[in-house]
């Protein structure tokens, strides 16, 4: 069964056993890689609204000793890509209805959500005028999806990690809030694009538009407003901003979260991972 359409408008079905390992680094994971380690950029002017902002006004992400959760609470990560944040999220408080991505891997027990300018993310070699058009123009967003199995820290070695313990209630207005992200076609199903920079999953149209004070950084910090975490989003206009409002424990594999009695118990299957066919 197709998942969404393309941006044209035809259906778009997910690929069969596909795991995307990137041979560059894009400018939104810059520095570091899923299944990778730290790795320097090679273009730096492609990384410009990001360079522009950090220099400007952020810092780098640091680490403070772990606490341990709440038993009433769901584990959410946040991850530093250099210039870029993403949100890892249990799939299990995700409903299958709620996310295209959740019925396009049904067995991932994780996903980590990152959104930026659309054609600037998908691009391979962003360049210059695509830097600066995304910071001066308002422009379509895009999220982009990635399925996880197993601990969630293994997919970003040597990536800052902020570990946050939000209430449940707040974990589900999170998903609400991405879910309402997704843009739609004309018949309500969500409009699907390419794959996902690395590992298992898929960019999607967002609703929301990118700009100089709306950045990949502000959205992660307005999501996690969301669920009721002290962040100020219009100070998080960088990694390094966004970090420095959050408490940054050493990433730790969170709790299976037991939602139903039929739930099976979280294992640690191998990381990479293959879509759901399509019927």
């Amino acid at each position: 069964m197709p998942t969404g359409t393309d941006r044209r408008g035809a259906d778009i079905a997910p690929p069969q056993n596909r795991r995307v390992t990137p041979t560059l680094v894009h400018p939104y994971t810059h520095g570091y890689r899923a299944h990778g380690g730290p790795r320097a950029v090679s273009r730096i002017r492609a990384a410009l609204p990001a360079l522009a902002l950090a220099g400007l006004l952020g810092g780098t992400p640091g680490d403070t000793a772990a606490v341990e959760p709440a038993s009433d609470t769901v584990t959410v990560l946040v991850v530093s890509h250099g210039w870029h944040s993403g949100l890892v999220i249990p799939a299990a408080v995700i409903d299958e209805d709620a996310w295209p991505a959740r019925r396009e891997f049904p067995d991932a027990e994780h996903f980590e959500v990152g959104w930026g300018d659309r054609a600037y993310y998908q691009a391979t070699d962003p360049g210059l005028w695509a830097g600066l058009r995304a910071l001066l123009w308002p422009s379509p967003g895009v999220l982009h999806v990635v399925a996880l199995r197993g601990a969630p820290a293994q997919h970003f070695p040597g990536a800052p990690v902020a570990t946050l313990d939000i209430s449940r209630d707040g974990a589900l207005r999170l998903v609400a809030a991405i879910a309402a992200s997704h843009e739609r076609d004309g018949e309500g199903r969500p409009i699907a694009f390419g794959p996902s920079l690395y590992g298992q999953g898929r960019f999607y149209a967002s609703v929301e538009r990118f700009h100089l004070f709306a950045t990949c950084n502000v959205w992660v910090a307005s999501r996690l407003r969301d669920a009721d975490v002290a962040v100020r989003p219009v100070l998080a206009l960088t990694t390094g901003l966004l970090f420095s409002q959050l408490p940054q424990h050493p990433a730790r594999q969170p709790r299976p979260l037991a939602l139903t009695p039929t739930q099976p118990a979280a294992s640690t299957p191998p990381a990479s991972m293959a879509p759901a066919a399509a019927n």
